[in-house]
């Protein structure tokens, strides 16, 4: 008989036979970033996560953008510098607020984008290959509502 841990959260029943959900999640995020490699993709996997917000929900200050990845300001400097070389993106001063910067998806930006989401398809596939397409469904339903719980992301969907 296992064990039963203490848990402050009625929810969570800690019986010591299986990892929580968050090792779970970490272990899915690890296998996800080891296959979304550049060289699969086309881009790093952040860059697309930019540049999905932006296709998705529009041009949005720097800021806003930052807030929604979850990156500091220095990190999110660097990742645009890079995706603004390759031409994905174009950053241009708020005419309303000058120390403002709007940050646009640009065609090739968004052609980019269409090829990475090829890519990741044959990411999805592998890393979640042993799921059918119901459990795949049920699984981005569940990561949406706990991705909306957090109320900076602006990319999940309103709950049902």
């Amino acid at each position: 008989m296992a064990n039963r841990l203490s848990c402050r959260y009625p929810h969570r029943v800690m019986d010591g036979s299986s990892p929580g959900s968050m090792v779970l999640l970490t272990r899915l995020s690890r296998l996800v970033y080891r296959r979304a490699t550049e060289e699969a993709l086309g881009m790093r996997l952040k860059q697309f996560a930019a540049l999905s917000v932006l296709r998705d929900h529009g041009s949005m200050s720097q800021q806003a953008l930052g807030e929604n990845l979850h990156l500091d300001p220095n990190n999110l400097v660097l990742l645009l510098n890079d995706a603004e070389a390759s031409g994905w993106i174009e950053r241009r001063r708020d005419p309303a607020d000058r120390r403002r910067h709007i940050v646009d998806l640009t065609s090739p930006g968004a052609d980019a984008l269409e090829q990475a989401e090829v890519a990741l398809e044959d990411v999805e596939e592998e890393v979640l290959g042993g799921l059918t397409a119901a459990e795949r469904a049920t699984l981005r339903g569940l990561l949406h509502k706990a991705v909306a719980a957090d109320g900076r992301a602006v990319d999940a969907p309103a709950a049902a």
